[in-house]
């Protein structure tokens, strides 16, 4: 069955359901590209729920992964990536939680108070689950490319996502 007969079999509810997820995922996933994030999972995530219901998503989906776990491998390629990238989502972790509890506003800041860290916890959890997930992204790429050195090619393999 093809994924336009699927889509045309599922409930009103559930189609209207898998597009506001779907474009929602790929929209954060496009912000966490420029944004702190793990960018390219929350888009191939994005392009999986879309691949349910649309071929233009199935096409686009493996290359996303490829690149995905491409990154994967290079972020743990040295010693020095591997403790900036940890020191940096450690830090999205704190600055989440500072961000949360929502001191004062120093002297220093140039506009009105209301402005300071506008999102309380909102803000400080979304903070706090990216740099959870990176942290969990971290030690998935050191234990697949350096503890059971696994090539990018091997993963590749591994997922269907071979090139060749």
């Amino acid at each position: 069955m093809t994924t336009d007969a699927k889509r045309q079999h599922r409930p009103r509810w559930q189609r209207i359901g898998l597009e506001i997820i779907g474009w929602l995922l790929v929209l954060a996933g496009l912000a966490a590209l420029v944004l702190p994030g793990p960018g390219l999972v929350l888009l191939a995530a994005g392009l999986w729920v879309h691949s349910q219901s649309y071929e233009w998503a199935d096409r686009m989906l493996d290359p996303v992964k490829r690149q995905a776990y491409k990154t994967a491998a290079d972020s743990v390629e040295t010693w020095p990536k591997i403790v900036l990238s940890s020191l940096f989502a450690l830090g999205l972790v704190a600055v989440g939680v500072v961000w949360g509890i929502h001191p004062d506003a120093p002297s220093w800041w140039p506009v009105d108070e209301k402005w300071w860290l506008v999102g309380g916890w909102g803000t400080g959890a979304v903070l706090i689950a990216s740099g959870v997930v990176a942290l969990g992204l971290i030690a998935w790429s050191f234990k697949a490319f350096r503890v059971e050195h696994e090539t990018i090619e091997q993963v590749l393999e591994e997922h269907g996502l071979d090139e060749g």
